[in-house]
């Protein structure tokens, strides 16, 4: 069975998901067959895999990208509990990447017991395939008003010291402050049984001089006996995208040339793919919550949402309609991605309640000739989308194929030409003037659209998956790491 390597954080945000995506690449550098896991990911960015029996499923996105980095064909069984968030108290059940409403409608404490055996189910099968695994946990393993029902951090712990060497790390975020409070308190509320598996605490996100760190690290060392592995950088320009939300962006840089504004709204969903576009030197990437900050926008995005009814509903009560009416009005570019292309439309259906509190008829912008009507089952297709003909802001598209994926509920008729098609041959995106709505996510991830909208392109991510790799054994040393993933 595998070794198994554990990244904690003290909070949501410290920096799990990029530690371990850094650990999978360096241990598939070393020649060791490695892959990631996350029990239970909460997060509207996701990926279509392959699920067991050889359909496709939803896994997060974090996973996903650990898996490349792992080098290790991504699988449902990477992440096999996803929650994605539908409003503050609710949250729509994947297991094993298909949608369970019933433990959607369940209590959180009552559906435990079921997401943690098909999580450890997972777990296992993980293990005996693999050599090394690298855990991720969710928010904080010292949660113990949650600890009973915590398969996420502390279960897996166990079921991974059952089965073979178990080590866990603790990493926290020093730019927020507090950070060796953070990890004083953590390794204190850790279960005494699970205590013993931490074998060091990492510092991420550091800015300025190491030196003032002490004698903090010594002093923790004394108290808990645990060890300060390393101190990570601030790693602002890392080219992967943020696992919690919309983060704030670099510095504008003097090059760019095009002002791409994206709304950000609360149920905003596979945000990871506008990560090229804050990569390219052309293009300040804004995201957008007032009509303020559309001033100046070349182009607008809508993107895609999961609750489009509500998130519409927000766009309107912001004040934002009128500003993005007027930019079409003007013939400046207006891209719609999924929900977001559904906005753009006539109205939305939803006699069920699928993408709202209720059901009901909403309207839409009515800036695309096209009804959307929400229906199951949820459409999940990988592989490639083919644009036909495209006009105007959008030509440089014409004849373009490139990987994406659709994840919807919502069908859209048209009375359009339809300028995208899925490998199906069914129609997922449609034009008129410069408004052009497309299903079809990835569009800003390929590299020959990049080349064809901003004339440049962005490093492979592969080589992304270097860079962090090198600076985790600059910041942790190569005999550390060696002693954390030896077999």
């Amino acid at each position: 069975m595998a070794r198994t390597l554990i990244v904690w954080g003290c909070s949501s945000g410290a920096g799990k998901s990029l530690l371990a995506t850094a650990i999978c690449r360096w241990a598939a550098n070393q020649g060791l067959r490695v892959a990631p896991f996350k029990a239970q990911n909460m997060s509207n960015n996701a990926r279509l895999v392959p699920t067991r029996d050889g359909g496709c499923g939803e896994i997060g996105s974090a996973q996903y990208f650990q898996a490349l980095a792992a080098r290790a064909p991504a699988q449902v069984d990477f992440n096999p509990v996803l929650l994605k968030p539908e409003s503050d108290t609710a949250s729509q059940v994947l297991v094993h990447g298909r949608v369970r409403a019933d433990l959607g409608r369940m209590p959180w404490r009552e559906r435990s017991h079921q997401l943690a055996q098909a999580a450890r189910e997972s777990f296992e099968r993980v293990a005996s395939a693999h050599e090394l695994v690298v855990v991720e946990g969710a928010g904080s393993p010292a949660e113990i008003n949650l600890a009973e029902h915590d398969f996420v951090n502390l279960g897996v712990a166990r079921w991974a010291r059952e089965l073979g060497p178990t080590q866990a790390l603790l990493v926290a975020d020093i730019d927020r402050g507090g950070a060796f409070a953070h990890l004083h308190g953590s390794w204190a509320l850790l279960p005494p049984d699970l205590r013993p598996l931490l074998v060091g605490f990492i510092l991420n996100k550091f800015r300025g001089d190491a030196a003032l760190l002490a004698p903090g690290p010594q002093q923790l060392q004394q108290l808990t006996g645990v060890p300060l592995l390393g101190v990570l950088p601030m790693l602002r320009a890392h080219g992967l995208p943020e696992e919690d939300g919309v983060q704030a962006l670099p510095p504008v840089r003097g090059a760019a040339t095009r002002r791409v504004a994206v709304l950000a709204p609360p149920a905003l969903s596979n945000l990871d793919e506008f990560q090229p576009l804050q990569q390219l030197a052309s293009v300040q990437l804004v995201w957008v919550r007032e009509p303020g900050q559309l001033a100046g926008a070349d182009w607008i995005v809508l993107p895609g949402s999961k609750q489009v009814r509500a998130d519409l509903a927000w766009l309107r009560a912001r004040g934002l309609e009128a500003p993005i009416r007027e930019h079409a009005r003007l013939g400046r570019p207006l891209l719609g991605l999924c929900g977001g292309l559904q906005m753009l439309g006539e109205w939305l259906d939803d006699p069920l309640g699928l993408e709202g509190s209720a059901p009901g008829r909403d309207p839409g912008l009515g800036l695309l000739p096209l009804r959307t009507h929400y229906a199951l089952p949820k459409r999940l297709l990988p592989g490639q989308l083919r644009f036909g003909c495209a006009l105007g802001a959008w030509q440089a598209l014409t004849g373009l194929a490139f990987e994406g994926y659709e994840i919807r509920c919502g069908h859209s008729e048209s009375a359009a030409c339809a300028v995208l098609h899925a490998a199906d041959g069914q129609a997922t995106g449609w034009q008129r003037g410069n408004v052009l709505g497309v299903y079809g996510h990835g569009l800003f991830e390929a590299a020959a659209v990049q080349q064809a909208l901003f004339g440049e392109t962005i490093p492979p991510v592969d080589l992304r998956f270097d860079e962090l790799a090198r600076s985790l054994e600059a910041a942790l040393g190569s005999d550390t790491l060696h002693r954390l993933t030896a077999i």
